[in-house]
């Protein structure tokens, strides 16, 4: 693109921002250098996660050449923020469409008003989205590039009510009465596409859906407490069935967990996604953004069924492998993880999931606070996050355990619910405490094992710090939540020795090259 139409979309786009932003992107844009004024959006806040072009278009790069020669499909982003989708793809179409259309103007009316279409998440970005497309809010002015009879043009931006039933929203999960639930002259975050009729879905045909989703919409929980919504927007793209779909989501949902469980079941099983891309640290997509488990894009094409060409990608370094997302019963990000993880399930062993307790193991939540500083015959010494945090020694009354009794006179190791390993995607490490008889915790841990002598627990925690076991949590765990599941892949193993990585890699053959590859993932302790 030549500096002066670059310009040009910078100023219609800049015209979008907010006052306190435009100034910023102003000054950005007067040291010389031209970027591509979407850049400077995707990097101003993480509260939004805007798509950078450059991402956008590594996305485009894997749909097949064919797509960028064919006039009759219909593009549609269900998604748009600042229109970066349908405007890349655009400049494909302007290209890929000129022995059909040799007269450029008659391709560019064809293209925008008969193949891209957009669904706008709030009034803001429909008017942004406008500029980046047709160079003006208004479709039908004349500063618009595209000629329609409308100012929406192929753009559109509906401020919809939540559809209640029950005190929670059928498309979305939103809590009626929160704050979401607000009168037409406020964003409801109704987002369109996800809370379409089934008449409207019948009426829509589409070829190609892609785009960037929102990620979450707050559930009314505690605090900042929020549920995942970008799953809607793929389900929703599936029942609309075009030939391609093409989105870029959390990555949370290869594990599963808060309204996720039945979404990685279809996905898992789905055989029509041909590609994935994983990002562990999103930051490689979305730079100054944290999104807990990375991110990851991929393409489901309806006329494909196979094998997935899952690619991870890790700063610098990325791997590539063919195989089912359903080989196990998660997702494993790690391509180079899954010869070593045949290794250990081909040995039919039980592992620590199956043994470990479930969350709040005697029925005492994390926030609970009736402790005592002194004790007697008729207390039990807790762990707590406190007494771990500021090492005081607390009891609790035996009268407040309601289960988990078959634990107590037992010796104990355990994790906190919420850790990190200290791996290449993480800076923490584990911290097992050993608990002895006579002892609870609160819902801060679970127990791992139980243990009849001290030494077997001391072996175990020798067990958890090996690299090997933690490599094998990194498989499964996505997030610093580490409930008895993420322990699905480590065997459960006799305490009467104590292991090492070097016994362990012995017992499971584990070759020099994935040693390396282990260690290359979890930092020694």
């Amino acid at each position: 693109m030549n500096e002066d139409k670059l310009n040009q979309e910078n100023e219609a786009a800049i015209a979008s921002l907010s006052p306190s932003s435009a100034p910023l992107v102003r000054q950005i844009l007067s040291k010389g250098h031209v970027p591509d004024i979407l850049t400077c959006i995707a990097n101003l806040s993480s509260d939004e996660v805007f798509t950078p072009p450059e991402l956008v278009d590594k996305m485009l790069d894997i749909f097949p050449e064919e797509v960028w020669h064919d006039s009759s499909l219909k593009w549609l982003d269900p998604a748009c923020k600042t229109g970066i989708f349908l405007r890349q793809i655009a400049k494909r179409l302007m290209e890929g469409l000129r022995d059909e259309f040799p007269d450029e103007e008659v391709r560019r009316q064809h293209i925008f008003k008969n193949m891209l279409y957009g669904i706008a998440i709030t009034d803001l970005t429909a008017l942004m989205s406008r500029r980046s497309l047709y160079t003006s809010k208004n479709a039908s002015g004349d500063k618009s590039i595209a000629k329609f009879d409308n100012e929406n043009g192929n753009i559109s931006y509906d401020n919809r009510p939540h559809t209640y039933k029950n005190g929670t929203c059928i498309y979305c999960g939103n809590k009626e009465g929160g704050e979401l639930d607000r009168d037409e002259n406020q964003e409801r975050h109704a987002y369109n596409f996800i809370h379409l009729t089934e008449k409207e879905i019948k009426n829509m045909k589409f070829d190609v859906i892609v785009g960037n989703p929102p990620y979450q919409l707050k559930d009314g929980g505690n605090g900042a407490s929020a549920a995942p919504i970008y799953q809607y927007f793929v389900e929703q793209a599936q029942k609309l069935r075009p030939r391609y779909i093409s989105f870029i989501i959390p990555s949370r949902w290869f594990a599963g967990g808060k309204g996720l469980d039945l979404f990685r079941e279809e996905m898992l099983h789905n055989h029509h996604i041909k590609q994935l891309y994983d990002y562990p640290n999103a930051e490689d997509c979305f730079p100054g953004v944290e999104i807990a488990g990375g991110v990851c894009y991929f393409v489901i094409d309806s006329k494909y069924t196979g094998k997935c060409e899952i690619t991870t990608i890790l700063g610098e370094d990325s791997s590539t492998m063919e195989r089912y997302l359903d080989e196990i019963d998660v997702f494993v990000r790690w391509n180079k993880g899954m010869p070593i993880l045949r290794k250990v399930i081909s040995r039919n062993e039980s592992t620590i999931s199956d043994i470990a307790s479930s969350r709040k193991p005697f029925g005492l939540a994390t926030n609970f606070k009736d402790f005592d500083a002194y004790n007697n015959p008729d207390k039990y010494k807790i762990y707590s996050s406190s007494q771990t945090g500021d090492r005081k020694i607390s009891y609790v009354q035996k009268t407040r355990i309601t289960k988990g009794f078959e634990y107590i006179d037992k010796w104990k190791v355990l994790m906190p619910k919420a850790f990190r390993l200290g791996s290449a995607t993480d800076g923490g490490t584990v911290h097992p405490i050993i608990a002895e008889p006579g002892s609870v915790c609160t819902e801060t841990f679970i127990i791992l094992k139980t243990f009849s002598t001290e030494e077997e627990a001391k072996n175990f925690v020798e067990y958890i710090k090996t690299r090997f076991f933690r490599f094998l949590v990194l498989l499964h765990k996505l997030t610093q939540d580490a409930t008895s599941k993420v322990y699905a892949f480590v065997p459960d193993l006799s305490m009467d020795r104590v292991w090492t990585d070097e016994k362990l890699y012995g017992r499971y053959e584990i070759t020099d090259d994935e040693r390396q590859f282990i260690e290359s993932m979890v930092k020694e302790i």
